[in-house]
């Protein structure tokens, strides 16, 4: 499933274009084991989304709005990690999960 337009990022890494945006399907209502996490996807051919879990816990006001923030370099360097890993974002098929740690 392709990431909506409206709320992403555009970001450049290694020469190609993707889109990214914080994940809020990694946050829980139970505030419970829940972390900061993001999705990013090929900007001018949509495929196989890449969903990165940071190991950071995420903080969460009272209106369930995160209050930790994603770095564009962080988005960048998870790109490259996943595309060491063997992402093809390019590709169709199930979402690519990457879990980094909180270190």
């Amino acid at each position: 499933m392709a990431l909506a337009k409206k709320g992403s990022r555009r970001i450049v890494v290694d020469g190609v274009e993707y889109r990214w945006r914080v994940s809020r399907k990694h946050w829980c209502c139970d505030y419970e084991g829940s972390t900061v996490g993001y999705v990013a996807e090929d900007a001018t051919r949509p495929g196989t989304t890449l969903v990165v879990e940071t190991g950071r816990p995420a903080v969460l006001n009272p209106d369930m709005v995160p209050t930790e923030v994603v770095l564009p370099r962080e988005v960048a360097a998870g790109i490259r990690a996943a595309r060491s890993k063997g992402w093809t974002p390019g590709s169709n098929g199930s979402p690519f999960k990457l879990h980094l740690s909180a270190a």
